[in-house]
C-alpha cells in the first residue's frame, strides 16, 4: 500500500462509487442501494466512459462490469491498473472459473456474480474500502527546518536539493515525518 500524503477518507458518507454497467436496471439497483447506505454514486454505461470518468472523478471504488460495449470491463480494469490502484468490484455474469481467475488476477480486488444481493455488494464495497484504505495525514506538505516532504509530488528536498529516492523509502519517510515523537514497533 503506498502512503499518499492527500487525506484520506474517513466518513463513509463522502466516499464516491463510480457504477459502470450497460443494463440500466443494475445502474438504478446498485446506485440506489449504495446511496441509501451514504455513498455518492457515478454511472458509466460503456468501457470508454468508465476510463474517462476514472481519470477524471477518482473515484474512491469502482464497481465494473466485465460485458461493456467499447471496451470490455477486463480492458477497463487493465487500462485502470496501468494509472491507479482504486479499488475494483467486478460485477458480472460471468460466473466461470476461469472468468473470476481473470479478473483477479488483473487486479480486481473482489469479484461478484450476478444475480446479486445489493445488501451484500455494499457489504463487499465497505470491506474492500476498509481493506484498501491508505492512513489519514494531516498535510499534504511537511517542513523539518531544511528538510521538505511534499506529499503531493512525493518530493523530497534537504536545504533545497531535490533527493532521488525509491517509492518505498518515501512512503516510510511520509508515514514517520507525519507522526513526529511517536514510537513504533517492527510487528
Amino acid at each position: 500500500m503506498s502512503y499518499d500524503c492527500e487525506m484520506a477518507h474517513t466518513d463513509p458518507l463522502r466516499r464516491t462509487v463510480l457504477v459502470v454497467d450497460d443494463e440500466a436496471m443494475v445502474r438504478e439497483v446498485v446506485c440506489t442501494y449504495l446511496e441509501r447506505e451514504g455513498f455518492t454514486t457515478i454511472e458509466a454505461v460503456d468501457g470508454a466512459t468508465a476510463v474517462q470518468l476514472a481519470a477524471e472523478r477518482e473515484p474512491d471504488l469502482i464497481i465494473l462490469d466485465v460485458m461493456l460495449p467499447k471496451l470490455d470491463g477486463y480492458s477497463v480494469l487493465s487500462e485502470l491498473r496501468k494509472r491507479t490502484d482504486v479499488p475494483v468490484i467486478l460485477l458480472t455474469a460471468r460466473a466461470d472459473e476461469v472468468d473470476r481467475v481473470l479478473g483477479l488476477e488483473l487486479g480486481a480486488d473482489d469479484y461478484v456474480v450476478k444475480p446479486f444481493s445489493p445488501r451484500e455488494l455494499a457489504a463487499r464495497v465497505r470491506s474492500v474500502l476498509r481493506r484498501t484504505a491508505t492512513p489519514d495525514y494531516k498535510a499534504t506538505r511537511m517542513d523539518f527546518g531544511g528538510i521538505v516532504i511534499d506529499c503531493r509530488t512525493r518530493e523530497v528536498e534537504i536545504d533545497g536539493s531535490p533527493i532521488e529516492m525509491p517509492p518505498m523509502e518515501f512512503d516510510l519517510l511520509a508515514f514517520l515525518a507525519s507522526s513526529p515523537r511517536q514510537v513504533f514497533s517492527r510487528g
